[in-house]
């Protein structure tokens, strides 16, 4: 049912009309949708939604990045996702430089793969703190040599295993380096009008800063792509961490070494008595022989046991628990 309008609604809307300050024909035409064009050079398959998912993502890979990029640089690193945007392949192909550091990664079981691309700068800052140096970058750039490739190559390795953890919420992959290419000639990985998306991440290794973008084909997240919304993300995020943590949590519990420690009895002897104590010597404690004994898990009295053997090792047996309120 449509809105009810009150009678004095009714004599202003009227009051409106006569007087010029409304015009029917402006209503009519504000109330017909407007048609969008529609570029079919470029569709639109990676929706706002999509691309905020991720961010999301590339946010945790983010803060993985910054913890572990330092164990091999032994420099802070500072790791902020800049934004995210849908273009052709073309236009991200057409803005690489030479030399360039793409790294293909196998997404699997995802079809297609991903490139990740490094700015020359920071794979020269790398370099240079991998073999010792400040980790400043070079004044002029020049190709890289096969001994700084292979260096880059395990870093890089390093990072592509990084993104089986952001991923899990969507989709469970095991991501390869597949290899690196320093060329932008040959950058052509799939169709140039393919749709990809483009999450620009800004990386800062102390004073040196450079960007890593990483591409995203449609081809490759097709499958996936309905699980690229916030609200499945955090959903799943929320129940598969609850799981993880307390599974991780009660892990590490059960192994967690604890102290433990019968006391037979105590006594107060003097220190020149302590001092001449020999072998074989007694000394008198303030317990009998029946008694039970305290045991001590930490420095918290937790039980009572009786003293004994089991084979040939000294052994107590529990008798009683000591509550809290006891």
């Amino acid at each position: 049912m449509g809105e009810v309008l009150s009678q004095n609604e009714i004599d202003n809307l009227l009051q409106a009309l006569s007087s010029g300050e409304l015009d029917v024909d402006e209503m009519k035409e504000s109330g017909e949708k407007q048609a969008k064009n529609y570029d079919f050079a470029r569709p639109a398959k990676f929706s706002k939604e999509h691309l905020r998912t991720l961010e999301n993502i590339f946010e945790h890979y983010g803060r993985l990045l910054s913890t572990n990029l330092p164990v091999y640089l032994r420099k802070n690193v500072q790791v902020e996702v800049m934004n995210s945007e849908a273009v052709t392949y073309s236009e991200f192909s057409n803005a690489l430089s030479n030399p360039v550091i793409l790294g293909v990664v196998n997404m699997e079981p995802l079809n297609g793969t991903i490139i990740i691309e490094l700015a020359d700068n920071l794979g020269f800052a790398m370099v240079d703190r991998m073999l010792g140096g400040t980790g400043k970058p070079l004044e002029k750039s020049r190709d890289f040599s096969e001994i700084e490739m292979l260096i880059i190559e395990r870093i890089m390795v390093a990072c592509v295993n990084l993104l089986e953890e952001p991923w899990e919420n969507v989709v469970e992959i095991h991501p390869r380096l597949e290899r690196i290419e320093t060329n932008s000639q040959f950058a052509q990985f799939i169709s140039p009008n393919e749709m990809i998306a483009i999450v620009t991440i800004d990386i800062k290794i102390g004073d040196v800063d450079g960007l890593m973008n990483v591409c995203l084909p449609f081809i490759t997240l097709e499958d996936v792509i309905d699980k690229l919304n916030t609200k499945f993300w955090y959903s799943t995020m929320q129940n598969g961490e609850n799981d993880t943590y307390k599974a991780e949590i009660e892990g590490m519990l059960n192994k967690a070494p604890v102290p433990l420690k019968a006391v037979l009895g105590k006594s107060v002897i003097s220190v020149s008595d302590f001092v001449g104590l020999q072998v074989g010597d007694i000394i008198r404690l303030d317990s009998k022989v029946n008694d039970e004994m305290d045991v001590y898990v930490g420095n918290i009295r937790k039980f009572k046991a009786l003293p004994g053997t089991a084979q040939k090792d000294y052994a107590v047996r529990v008798t009683s628990i000591i509550r809290e309120e006891q």
